[in-house]
C-alpha cells in the first residue's frame, strides 16, 4: 500500500507560537478548509483576523468570551460583521461561550465569526478552543449558536452506532461554505462507515468537499484507526493509528471506517468546505456498500 504520509498529521506537527494545531489550505494542499486549535491559560487572550474565511469558535474544554469587530481594509473603512455587509457602523459584538468540561461531556455552544473581521477570544479560567474555518465569499452576520439548539443524531446501529452533533451542518446553521460537525464513537465501534466519498461535483448526488478529521480519545493511552482509500488512480490513501491531538486530511477518496479502541470512546471534529456553489453534504457510498447506513 502506498500511503501519502502528509495526510496523517500527528499531534504537534503543525504547532507554532499561537496554535497547537494549525492546518490551513496551503498546508493541506487545497483551497478552502482550515482548522486551528488554541490553548489559553487562565486569564489568557488570543486575537486573529478572519481574512477571506469564515470561522466558528468551538469549545473543546472551558468557556470564553468572543468579541467580533470589523476589520479595516485598504480604504481605511470598516466592514460591519453584524450588519448588512456595507462599510461602516456598529459597535463590537460580544458573545459568551459557556463551553464544556470535555468533548465527551456533551455538546457546546459556539460563535460564528464572518470574513473580514477581527476576533478576540478571552478565557478567565482557561481552555482549549477549536477554530474551524473555510474560505468564503459572502459576508454573513456574527452569531451565537446555543448548545440546546444543536441537533444530535444517533446514526447507525449495533457496533456501528455513533452520535453525530450537527452544530454547523448544512441544514442546521447558516454559513457560506463551512460545514462542521462532531462525532462520538463508543469504544469498540466503527463510524464513518460504510466508506463514502465527496470528491466530485455531481448535482443532486455528490458535492466536492475537502475534509479535516481532528481526533481526541477518552482515557489514558487510548487510540483509534482511520482509513482512507483511493477513489481514483493515484488518489489518497491512509491507514493511521490516531491519538488525541492527531488529524487526518481527506482531499479525496473513500473515507472510513473510523475505529475506536474498546473501552475508549473516540471523538472527531469534521471540518468541510469546497468550491461548489451548493453548500450541501452529499455523499456517495463505496460500491461494495451501497446499502448505506444501517
Amino acid at each position: 500500500m502506498t500511503q501519502k504520509t502528509e495526510l496523517y498529521v500527528p499531534k504537534g506537527a503543525t504547532a507554532n507560537a499561537q496554535y497547537v494545531v494549525d492546518i490551513d489550505p496551503k498546508r493541506a494542499g487545497w483551497t478552502h478548509s482550515s482548522l486551528r486549535i488554541v490553548e489559553l491559560e487562565p486569564g489568557g487572550t488570543h486575537m486573529f483576523t478572519t481574512g477571506d474565511s469564515e470561522w466558528i469558535v468551538l469549545s473543546l474544554n472551558g468557556g470564553c468570551t468572543v468579541r467580533v469587530s470589523g476589520e479595516s481594509g485598504e480604504s481605511g473603512e470598516s466592514v460591519t460583521p453584524g450588519g448588512s455587509g456595507e462599510p461602516g457602523g456598529e459597535e463590537d459584538q460580544e458573545f459568551q461561550i459557556l463551553g464544556r468540561e470535555s468533548v465527551f461531556a456533551g455538546v457546546s455552544d459556539f460563535v460564528y465569526a464572518p470574513r473580514d473581521a477581527r476576533v478576540q477570544i478571552a478565557s478567565g479560567a482557561g481552555g482549549r478552543f477549536a477554530l474551524a474555518g473555510a474560505k468564503c465569499e459572502r459576508l454573513l452576520p456574527a452569531r451565537y449558536g446555543p448548545a440546546p439548539e444543536v441537533p444530535v443524531e444517533d446514526r447507525g446501529s449495533g457496533n456501528c452506532a455513533r452520535q453525530v452533533r450537527n452544530f454547523a451542518s448544512a441544514d442546521a446553521f447558516e454559513c457560506d461554505k463551512l460545514i462542521t460537525v462532531e462525532v462520538i464513537t463508543p469504544g469498540g465501534n466503527w463510524s464513518s462507515y460504510p466508506p463514502h466519498k465527496h470528491d466530485e461535483n455531481r448535482p443532486g448526488e455528490e458535492t466536492e468537499l475537502e475534509e479535516i478529521y481532528y481526533f481526541e480519545i477518552d482515557g489514558p493511552h487510548g487510540f483509534g484507526y482511520q482509513r482512507v482509500s483511493p477513489s481514483r488512480e493515484g488518489g489518497s490513501e491512509v491507514l493511521a493509528e490516531v491519538r488525541s491531538g492527531d488529524a487526518v486530511l481527506v482531499p479525496d477518496g473513500w473515507h472510513g471506517p473510523s475505529i475506536a479502541q474498546p473501552g475508549h470512546s473516540m471523538y472527531y471534529l469534521n471540518v468541510m468546505a469546497g468550491p461548489g456553489s451548493e453548500r450541501q453534504w452529499r455523499i456517495c457510498f463505496h460500491p461494495d456498500h451501497t446499502e448505506g447506513y444501517r
